[in-house]
């Protein structure tokens, strides 16, 4: 197995456990802080920069709802130094209906080698797509 695979795929495990245990210290460990990042989470609109994406935790972590991350459908991929990760996020909660998202998140190595957020994009996912009728308009 791929070293660098191993070790985003570590990155991408740990954000979804800083998620679970709102632990914005260990979030904040996790993002590069910059202008260029990137978060989009469910029904919301983009968030730009460290600032925004740091402030939107912080206020999803001040409410009582426990959230467990189900992660299924995981495909971790490294190019140089960036990396992404593709999953499925099924979420359960305390309070609404278990629900699947669809999560890209992206990464940059940092000049020590270490992996820092730098996107995430989080869509729910309301059906599953029926791609065996593609191209059957003719029909």
């Amino acid at each position: 197995m791929n070293v660098d695979v191993d070790l985003v795929r570590h990155a991408n495990q740990a954000f979804y456990a800083a998620f679970e245990a709102r632990d914005l210290e260990a979030m904040s460990g996790l993002w590069e802080h910059s202008d260029r990042v990137l978060c989009t989470h469910p029904g919301w609109a983009t968030l730009r920069g460290w600032g925004q994406v740091a402030a939107s935790f912080f206020a999803l972590f001040q409410n009582d709802q426990h959230l467990q991350f189900i992660l299924t459908n995981e495909r971790a991929e490294v190019e140089g130094e960036s990396a992404w990760v593709a999953i499925d996020e099924n979420i359960l909660s305390d309070s609404q209906p278990a629900t699947t998202v669809a999560a890209l998140n992206l990464f940059v190595r940092t000049p020590a080698g270490e992996w820092r957020m730098v996107a995430h994009h989080a869509s729910t996912v309301t059906a599953d797509p029926d791609l065996s009728d593609e191209g059957d308009d003719d029909q």
